[in-house]
């Protein structure tokens, strides 16, 4: 049985007396993307860091395609890849240079990087834009070529800090697809994010981290259902109706009393029974609406909660 592509077992590190990763341990199927989710401070990066060889940990194992990260280090650096949260390249280099000094850098022969080089330009929509300087480039190609730089030896799994930081909603699309695609080609994509959109559109499996440790670990929808049901969301004309709507139905106000949020129940009866009674009492909300469970909401209730053990859904 092959090794997961990545292996976490206990983590540990601080800082002086600031303890920043607290026996973290989890798992990374090989072409699966793992999104890491967590506040500012939270240990996202010290995480990648120590994953990448750049710094070690003060306890734990961890390994990338079955090599230890600290024994193994040299072999670990041959197979991933990093890109972090500003893209690293030569402003005054051409998108081609910039690929084919980081295929010297890497030691791959000339056939070897021309041939990439062409398929990475490609990919990544950058062929038109090869022979022109960097810093003529947009923010999201500029991104786009930190990324293809990082895949110039073909890595087997690759950390993606922020990747989308800065970037406009067209372009952190478009990246969005590319990273979905270098796991169609079985990719193991290490992703960290504050963008809890970005998560729920390309994650396979996240982990919540809080105060240096793991809270929550799942699928999307499995880390959704920890905060409950989907609701109603009734909104009223005036605060008047709220309070009495709050009244009938016993829940508690919200802000300026302009609306409730009843939770749904699983069922359609329990929302119509709650509507026929304000119905009854003359009370007509002026919108409806039902929501479920979003990313945000799992990350604002775990993270404010990192007392309890870490919950596995996977």
């Amino acid at each position: 049985m092959r090794a997961p592509a990545i292996q976490v077992r206990g983590l540990k590190k601080s800082y002086a007396h600031k303890v920043v990763l607290d026996d973290v341990s989890f798992e990374v199927e090989r072409g699966q993307i793992f999104a890491l989710l967590g506040e500012n401070g939270a240990g996202k990066t010290t995480t990648v860091r120590i994953l990448s060889t750049l710094i070690q940990a003060d306890r734990g194992t961890a390994s990338i395609d079955g090599c230890d990260v600290t024994l193994e280090s040299d072999r670990v650096r041959q197979i991933i890849s990093l890109t972090g949260q500003y893209a690293a390249v030569d402003e005054l280099l051409t998108g081609k240079e910039n690929l084919h000094l980081m295929g010297g850098l890497l030691h791959l022969d000339r056939q070897t990087v021309r041939r990439r080089a062409t398929e990475l330009l490609t990919l990544f929509d950058l062929t038109d834009a090869a022979g022109k300087i960097v810093k003529t480039y947009s923010g999201g190609m500029r991104r786009k070529l930190d990324i293809a730089i990082s895949l110039l030896g073909s890595p087997k799994v690759i950390f993606l800090d922020e990747p989308t930081t800065g970037l406009d909603p067209r372009s952190r699309a478009s990246m969005w697809e590319m990273i979905r695609q270098l796991a169609r080609e079985g990719v193991t994509i290490f992703l960290t994010t504050q963008y809890l959109e970005e998560a729920d559109q390309l994650a396979d499996k996240i982990a919540v981290l809080a105060e240096g440790r793991i809270v929550a670990e799942g699928t999307a929808e499995q880390l959704k259902a920890v905060i409950g049901e989907e609701r109603l969301e009734l909104h009223f004309h005036n605060s008047a109706d709220g309070r009495r709507a709050a009244t009938l139905l016993h829940l508690p106000m919200e802000g300026d009393g302009l609306q409730l949020s009843l939770p749904a129940g699983g069922t359609t009866d329990s929302l119509r029974s709650a509507l026929n009674m304000l119905h009854e009492h003359d009370i007509v909300p002026a919108t409806v609406n039902y929501r479920k469970p979003t990313l945000d909401d799992v990350f604002m209730a775990l993270t404010g909660n990192t007392e309890k053990e870490v919950r596995h859904y996977a």
